[in-house]
């Protein structure tokens, strides 16, 4: 917790302050006129008010100043009984009781040098240790009441914090899940419609009617991409369950489409399943295993265009459900179709982890290999 910092001394305060403490001074004055001790009591007084003003800066000195003049002169008891309520308000209470001690042993050196005659030495004490107890006791309840008001307040400016930083941790994280998500509906689709662009370049002197029908491929593809890039953005606009009840994201059962495009495309593709019940497969494993084949079938087509991909699923309730993906590497002098940004593995190995799977991913001499294992509760 903070420093409690005293409230600063502010003009109408020093104006009150003085101008109370001169009123019951000068009415102790009042009090003493006609006495020998006349003279000392008007200098006593004015160094008095000196003090009472010196203590909303430096309390403690102000207060033990006044408190020593308390001793030889009843007129400096305004000035001494203020001193030891801003020490109460604004220091410690192991300093404040000090200070009030101080105060009692003074007032009760002035009792015995000058008794009043009105009231006895022994309720003159008890009227002095009440009055600065109840000081004391005010002062401090004063300083608990403004540091527990500042521990509040600096509790509200952390959790203010706090809840910033978690509203700019669920932007980034739903920015990068925007990511992920453009990166595995558009790179698939946007692979297709480059390999096409890429025969339309390379064999111009095809017939016109495959031309055109590499064209129509080309115009479907884009259109898809397009429709594919908006159901992409309602994702920052609506609500996840929202969403799967207007556009259900694909899955196994969307399998099939996915290799006919790629065959479409001229990528060869040999899937194998081995899976006992698709239907039975979660959910949320079932969209995770269609982003790796589609990952997986994309990085062949752009890195390895032309080479066979084999797609093996197996798996059953109760044991992991294993997709491997392989594909030989191709020539040196391949280029590739479209450029990688290096993500895509990226953010499919987080897909799975957070889906409590494993991934795995490497290149032989011969091939590259892709190997995902997915939990599938019995």
């Amino acid at each position: 917790m903070s420093k409690i910092r005293p409230p600063r001394p502010h003009p109408f305060a020093i104006a009150g302050m003085v101008l109370g403490i001169g009123v019951l001074t000068a009415v102790s004055l009042w009090g003493q006129a006609g006495r020998p001790t006349w003279g000392l009591d008007v200098a006593i007084a004015a160094v008095s008010l000196v003090a009472a003003v010196a203590q909303l800066w430096w309390p403690v000195h102000g207060a033990l100043a006044a408190t020593l003049l308390a001793a030889l002169s009843p007129v400096a008891t305004p000035a001494a009984t203020t001193g030891a309520l801003q020490v109460a308000q604004r220091r410690r209470f192991p300093v404040a009781a000090a200070v009030t001690a101080a105060g009692m042993a003074a007032h009760l050196a002035q009792g015995l040098w000058r008794p009043n005659s009105g009231i006895s030495l022994s309720w003159w004490l008890l009227l002095i240790c009440a009055a600065y107890g109840a000081l004391l006791g005010w002062g401090a309840l004063a300083r608990s009441r403004r540091a527990l008001l500042g521990s509040l307040r600096e509790r509200a400016h952390r959790a203010e914090a706090e809840q910033g930083r978690r509203v700019a941790e669920a932007r980034m994280a739903e920015r990068r899940r925007l990511a992920r998500e453009m990166h595995d509906v558009l790179a698939h689709r946007l692979s297709l419609v480059a390999t096409h662009a890429g025969a339309l370049e390379y064999r111009p002197d095809s017939s016109p009617d495959r031309i055109a029908a590499a064209a129509g491929v080309v115009r479907a593809g884009v259109h898809q991409a397009l429709e594919e890039l908006r159901q992409v953005i309602v994702l920052l606009r609506e609500q996840d369950d929202e969403l799967d009840e207007l556009a259900p994201r694909p899955g196994l059962a969307d399998l099939p489409g996915l290799i006919a495009d790629a065959q479409q495309a001229g990528q060869p593709v040999r899937l194998r399943e081995e899976i006992a019940d698709i239907a039975a497969l979660p959910p949320a494993a079932s969209r995770t295993a269609y982003r790796v084949v589609q990952e997986g079938l994309t990085n062949a087509r752009k890195h390895a265009p032309g080479q066979p991909v084999d797609v093996l699923l197996r798996g059953a309730p109760g044991t992991p459900l294993l997709i491997d993906i392989r594909n030989p590497l191709p020539p040196a002098e391949t280029t590739p179709i479209a450029p990688g940004s290096g993500l895509g593995l990226v953010g499919l190995t987080e897909r799975v982890r957070l889906a409590g799977g494993q991934l795995d991913h490497h290149g032989t001499e011969a091939e590259f290999r892709l190997q995902a294992r997915l939990p599938w509760p019995a």
